[in-house]
């Protein structure tokens, strides 16, 4: 029996749930057997969802993201990466290094993280699962977004999406080497 193609829409604010149970599962610590002490109630809720979602990779996860300050997402991609999973990541310039930012967290877990050097801002807000799963909408992987804002997210396995977002991200993965910036 052939499985049914993701398509899943996500709503912001997300209500408060524990997502430590689900995070140390992913990380095969065993920890999951234990219930966190947290006050927080466990269940179901979109933050849950995409953390879901981003952990069901296998071999490769590239976002794209104007602000990540998400320590949940963030934890979630180092786990990805210790799994052995390829990780790239694009981001703001100016956003990178603000108090709460995740980047610098991810390059130093030997995540590769390119930004942009121009005026502007890279506002893209998108990820891609293994090539073949797209994760995209108005969402900032920023705690304020996730906790306060109206946003949404679309999930979706359907290759006419995915390709155009694999081709942007690679076309802005390479205009944003290393090799290619200035210097003033």
């Amino acid at each position: 029996r052939r499985r049914q193609p993701v398509r899943e829409v996500l709503f912001f604010p997300s209500r408060p749930s524990c997502t430590e149970e689900l995070l140390a599962e992913a990380a095969g610590t065993g920890a999951a057997a234990r219930p966190c002490p947290c006050p927080l109630p466990r269940g179901d809720c979109s933050l849950s969802r995409l953390l879901r979602r981003l952990l069901s990779a296998r071999r490769s996860l590239e976002i794209c993201l104007f602000a990540f300050s998400s320590p949940q997402l963030g934890r979630a991609v180092q786990l990805l990466h210790r799994r052995g999973v390829r990780v790239r990541v694009v981001t703001d310039a100016q956003y990178m290094g603000l108090q709460g930012s995740q980047i610098g967290l991810l390059r130093h877990a030997g995540i590769q993280v390119r930004h942009d050097q121009e005026n502007g801002y890279m506002h893209h807000k998108f990820a891609i699962v293994d090539r073949r799963m797209l994760i995209t909408g108005s969402l900032n992987w920023t705690t304020q977004a996730i906790q306060t804002n109206r946003e949404n997210v679309l999930v979706v396995e359907d290759a006419e999406y995915v390709k155009p977002f694999l081709d942007e991200f690679e076309r802005i993965w390479e205009e944003y080497n290393p090799i290619h910036y200035r210097f003033f």
